[in-house]
């Protein structure tokens, strides 16, 4: 492996930088999705195992205040299941370099919290929702939970959370024929709709390719409704590409992840919430921050383990290869 460069950026041997830190701050979820965990639910991570306030805050901080991370996004499990969540946005919010904060959440409890996380200064929120047919959603997460889902999105709007963007994952046989009505629905209340191909990262390791809705058939559906014509604006590290819907103004984005990979412009960093570090979401090896930081580790040597662990980033995730494996850690423990 080449040596890396004299830098304190979070650079890989690709020419990627990390810019963008995924935090998972709990593994706990309030829903059982069919696609992501079983009915029971999981083992979750001990009281004692979870980072704490201030170790969650001192690794953000050397993130963006040393390593050049400029984005932070708050995930779960269930982001709003953590009692310190409006502490956390809070201070990192109130970091000097200004990072721009998200949260990602299934929305439940996103109408208790809104206003918090606005007065924390959070900027934006991503909102989980599959369906809109009541039924389909209690079968989908096994909880009847649908209206507080939209009460959550309306918070979100009316505090000032935008864009408020709608996460979407189409099943076969299960709600794929409703992909113009969400679009639709979306772009009447003001969201951004983003399709994201469902992924091999289910507690049950069930996924099976061939029952994915690909980004092209989420095209063709909803081709059947609305003219789309490509987004001219420059795509970046984004990981969805952008569509216009009938011209514009209002866009639609698709999150080819196992198609269409976006590996190659990732700049992302993933945190655990038990302080284990990830260079991607599909790594099957992490490194622990957590027992360096409590057996007192100076930042210095926190930073080292980081670069290190960006340094030698893979390439890709290897989905389209043989030797791919899921990881053992399913969505809910990793963080989205």
């Amino acid at each position: 492996m080449a040596a890396r460069p004299d830098t304190p950026e979070l650079v890989d041997r690709f020419g990627r930088v990390a810019r963008d830190l995924r935090v998972s701050l709990i593994d706990k979820c309030n829903l059982r999705c069919t696609y992501c965990m079983p009915a029971e639910g999981l083992p979750w991570l001990k009281r004692a195992e979870l980072l704490d306030t201030a170790e969650m805050v001192r690794l953000i901080r050397i993130a963006v205040e040393q390593l050049g991370v400029t984005t932070v996004r708050f995930t779960g499990g269930e982001p709003l299941l953590r009692k310190d969540l409006v502490d956390i946005v809070a201070a990192t919010s109130a970091l000097p370099s200004a990072p721009k904060t998200s949260l990602t959440t299934n929305g439940i409890n996103l109408g208790d919290w809104a206003a918090q996380l606005v007065d924390a200064g959070l900027d934006r929120v991503n909102v989980s929702l599959d369906t809109l047919d009541r039924q389909v959603f209690r079968e989908l997460t096994r909880r009847d939970r649908f209206d507080d889902v939209l009460a959550g999105l309306r918070a979100a709007k009316d505090t000032g959370l935008e864009p408020v963007k709608v996460n979407a994952v189409l099943m076969r046989g299960t709600n794929e024929h409703e992909a113009c009505d969400l679009l639709r629905y979306c772009i009447e209340h003001g969201y951004q709709l983003r399709f994201i191909e469902q992924m091999p990262l289910d507690a049950q390791h069930e996924w099976d390719r061939a029952q994915m809705i690909t980004a092209e058939e989420i095209l063709q559906l909803l081709g059947t409704e609305f003219t789309l014509t490509p987004h001219t604006a420059e795509r970046g590290s984004a990981p969805a590409e952008r569509w216009l819907v009938d011209g514009g103004p209002a866009t639609v984005g698709v999150i080819a992840s196992v198609t269409k990979p976006f590996c190659a412009a990732c700049d992302r960093t993933r945190l655990t919430a038990d302080g284990q570090l990830r260079s991607c979401l599909f790594s099957t090896t992490e490194t622990d921050l957590r027992g360096p930081l409590r057996d007192g580790a100076e930042d210095a040597e926190l930073m080292r383990l980081w670069q290190a662990t960006m340094w030698a980033k893979a390439a890709g995730h290897g989905m389209d290869s043989g030797e791919f494996a899921q990881p053992d850690r399913p969505m809910s423990a990793i963080g989205g």
